[in-house]
């Protein structure tokens, strides 16, 4: 199982993504006209899942042969045309498409769980809670068309960690820690859980379990702080796990600490309810 980062406090990395997204608003007024942004500044741009920024530097490429931006905050790419689409934003800004995005950041994250988790996010189509989740917005890709932009790239920085990490890449996942629970699970030797499975007893629909192992009535759910500090979505949980107990589930709830300090932790806990 590939090691366990720290998961840094969420706060200082909000501010530092707000930053760079003013950054980006400044620097577009003076790029040049073939330039565009590319690796983790698209990604937020797109608002793809990114762990905890180390800086604040802009990512701005251009296309070979032209010459990398260079400058104080920047770090500048020259990147082929194969393997790369770039696109404009409602707004007018110049990117890297969502899958291309994908394909560029097999140079900068570290941990290959996350690299996994922003390929998630690319093929997951957002869905509102309830049975079979109605959808708000599609996929920004499907699996295929991702696919065929990583095959297109013959050689590029990260490219080896985006082939491998492509595999794994599943749609569904409604967000970064989903993907690291489900990894964490699988690397311990778990089945694969199912995905957003919808959960009905006698008086109909009762839930949407993140993770679940349908055939052993276990689930397994990421809460956040949101989980905690929200009275209201507090009082919808406990309701709501109350319902999936009558159901016969039994529900593994996972914290940010149990995920980021502890995974071997959690696949015990998942293990000892499916053996239970």
């Amino acid at each position: 199982m590939p090691r366990s980062d720290p998961d840094p406090a969420l706060h200082p990395a909000q501010q530092r993504e707000h930053s760079i997204l003013a950054k980006v608003d400044a620097y577009r007024t003076i790029m040049g006209g073939g330039a565009f942004f590319s690796h983790t500044t698209a990604a937020l741009l797109w608002g793809l899942p990114l762990p905890p920024l180390a800086d604040e530097d802009l990512h701005v490429a251009v296309p070979h042969p032209a010459r990398a931006p260079e400058g104080r905050g920047l770090r500048g790419h020259q990147l082929h045309s194969r393997g790369v689409s770039i696109v404009s934003s409602e707004s007018g800004v110049r990117l890297t498409d969502p899958a291309t995005t994908w394909t560029l950041l097999g140079s900068t994250l570290r941990h290959p769980y996350d690299l996994i988790a922003v390929g998630d996010a690319v093929v997951s189509p957002i869905r509102v809670a309830g049975p079979h989740g109605r959808i708000v917005r599609e996929a920004f890709a499907s699996l295929a068309d991702v696919s065929r932009v990583v095959e297109a790239v013959t050689k590029r920085r990260g490219i080896v960690a985006v082939r491998e990490a492509l595999p794994r890449v599943r749609s569904g996942v409604r967000s970064r820690p989903e993907s690291w629970t489900r990894l964490t699970l699988v690397d311990a030797g778990l089945p694969e859980p199912e995905l957003n499975h919808d959960v009905y007893d006698a008086a109909g629909f009762v839930a949407c379990v993140d993770l679940a192992y349908p055939d052993r009535r276990v689930g397994v759910e990421y809460e956040g702080d949101q989980h905690r500090t929200d009275a209201a979505q507090w009082q919808r949980d406990t309701e709501r796990y109350e319902r999936l107990a009558v159901a016969g589930w039994r529900m593994v709830r996972v914290t940010r600490d149990m995920l980021f300090q502890r995974p071997a932790h959690v696949a015990r806990l998942v293990a000892d309810a499916m053996g239970r």
